[in-house]
């Protein structure tokens, strides 16, 4: 099988971010061994549904946690058995394969019991005279498991009623013992089968494969007695026959213990820690056996191997991403707090857009750029530059976006006016769904914010979305851990944003960075239109220099 990864960028996912997954899954796909899935660790957002829409794209699965899952473990592909097989079948098929535990299911994989070697042994250890016939032991199971033949009989009925007896001695002394619908076991005598008959016995087995008269046949046949002939001697008969019970006799069948494929090892390990059974069965989404798995796979998972894209921070990560194997990051801004157990490939290229670097990965490798991959990668760096408007954007990221826009066969004006139009309409969303559609966290000097943006070209739509999240934004607060929220509007025709905040001391960092007065809770901020250049930087120093 080939090794999996998944290409992935930052919760809260912007343009570039799915954008670039999806790139870069592709290029490694048609350059390197492996099975690379662009992954999405959000909800995407309006105008990537656009940009996506447009280029008739599937957006990226959604992996909110990487955190190892059951499904990261060893599952033993263990078939499910049918309840009805004998427990001596269980027991060899586990004998023979080294297994402790069976799943038994039915015809549709549904799980219906488990059956395990200390099951078997518990029931043997126990002896009930009448175990066959409490079990409703079919016929068929008794002649299987005593290598057997039903001579007289159906073999799909049952032993339902009586005891199991070995008939040795005097037919006066047996006939003492011996009841109605009993299973006797028998010598090689005619007179004690007949006798046997005689006295209701439902079943006979015949020991060493003795013959039987037709006159025994048909007086059976005739009483209702079944009659079974078997190679094996009274005492080798005595020691199987209990083994021909069905193994929904002993089987468990509730409160077992189960885990899904997608069930984090976390909880697994909460779990059988609590516990001392060591198997436990595996079921996918639809509640169906796939297999098991123990304490002993559990100690072996396989981390997920993850690519990172379009940031590095821990804060910004999907979840549980310590638990993940990172193997790769490329990413354009600032190195922030995220570790690796390992050396990696780590790309971070001081350019408006990661999808500017991965349209120079394509370049590198000599790889041809799909139209609707160019359209991808042209867009992520329209919306990360604001059309080129952003200080973070370089002679680089422009002329990627005009190569890719000629290959995509899109011009950049007009297909930006649309872009924005359907990223900036909000009027279904609310306040909280805007709020968290770009919204990212960042720690400086043991103190975290949050700094959300929108981008437009309509001033009105952008007053308007201010009036809908200025009394959203102190439910916010608080949240997370984080002391300060702070919100862009960011119009960018005009070039500028109206920075909203929250937060006991936000006046004070945004005084400290930008030189500004709030009024009423916001202010405006000439030219600044970049989150990662711009405005993160100049708080970042201002917490520096301000004691919170």
């Amino acid at each position: 099988m080939k090794e999996k990864y998944y290409v992935i960028g930052h919760k809260n996912p912007d343009t570039d971010s799915i954008c670039s997954a999806i790139a870069l899954a592709y290029l490694k796909n048609q350059t390197e061994e492996g099975e690379y899935s662009a992954k999405r660790a959000g909800q995407i957002n309006e105008e990537t549904e656009f940009v996506l829409d447009y280029f008739k794209k599937n957006p990226p699965g959604y992996l909110p946690d990487v955190g190892t899952q059951a499904k990261d473990m060893e599952i033993r592909k263990v078939p499910g058995m049918p309840k009805e097989m004998s427990v001596r079948k269980a027991w060899e098929y586990m004998r023979d394969n080294q297994e402790m535990t069976l799943a038994l299911t039915d015809d549709d994989n549904n799980l219906e019991g488990v059956i395990s070697m200390s099951d078997i042994s518990n029931s043997l250890m126990e002896h009930n005279p009448k175990a066959l016939s409490e079990a409703k032991t079919p016929y068929r199971l008794i002649e299987e498991t005593l290598d057997g033949e039903i001579i007289v009989g159906d073999k799909d009925a049952c032993f339902e009623k009586g005891k199991v007896f070995i008939g040795a001695g005097n037919a006066d002394v047996v006939g003492k013992y011996i009841e109605p619908n009993d299973l006797v076991i028998l010598g090689n005598r005619a007179e004690d089968h007949l006798n046997a008959i005689e006295l209701g016995a439902g079943c006979i087995v015949i020991a060493i494969n003795a013959e039987i008269s037709p006159a025994i046949k048909s007086y059976a046949k005739e009483k209702g007695c079944v009659i079974i002939r078997t190679p094996h001697d009274s005492y080798a008969i005595a020691q199987l026959i209990e083994q021909s019970i069905p193994a929904s006799a002993i089987m468990v069948c509730e409160n077992i213990i189960t885990f899904h494929r997608d069930d984090f090892t976390d909880k697994i390990k909460s779990t059988m820690a609590k516990t001392r059974i060591r198997n436990f069965p595996v079921l996918d989404k639809h509640d169906k056996y796939v297999g098991i798995s123990s304490r002993t796979n559990l100690l072996n998972v396989a981390k997920k191997k993850v690519i990172l894209v379009d940031h590095n921070e821990q804060s910004q990560a999907v979840d549980n991403i310590d638990q993940a194997e990172i193997i790769e990051i490329v990413d354009h801004h600032r190195i922030g707090s995220l570790e690796t157990h390992n050396p990696i490939i780590f790309r971070n290229q001081p350019v408006g857009c990661t999808a500017t670097i991965i349209y120079q990965m394509f370049g590198e490798r000599g790889e041809e750029i799909p139209e609707d991959i160019a359209g991808l990668l042209c867009a992520a760096i329209i919306s990360d530059t604001l059309m080129f408007r952003s200080p973070t954007c370089t002679m680089a990221d422009q002329n990627a976006a005009k190569n890719l826009a000629r290959i995509a066969k899109i011009d950049i004006e007009e297909f930006a006016k649309e872009m924005f139009k359907a990223g900036s309409n909000l009027s279904n969303k609310t306040a909280e769904e805007i709020f968290y559609q770009d919204f990212k966290k960042f720690i400086a000097q043991d103190v975290a914010f949050g700094v959300g943006q929108i981008s437009s070209m309509d001033a009105e739509e952008l007053q308007t979305l201010k009036q809908r999240l200025e009394p959203h934004l102190k439910y916010e607060c608080g949240k997370h851990g984080v002391q300060m929220v702070f919100f862009m509007l960011t119009n960018i025709m005009e070039e500028n944003t109206e920075l909203i905040c929250y937060g006991e001391d936000s006046a004070e960092v945004v005084k400290e960075a930008f030189g500004v007065d709030l009024t009423k809770g916001a202010c405006v901020l000439q030219g600044i239109v970049s989150r990662k250049k711009q405005l993160i930087p100049a708080m970042m120093g201002a917490l520096q220099e301000t004691e919170i």
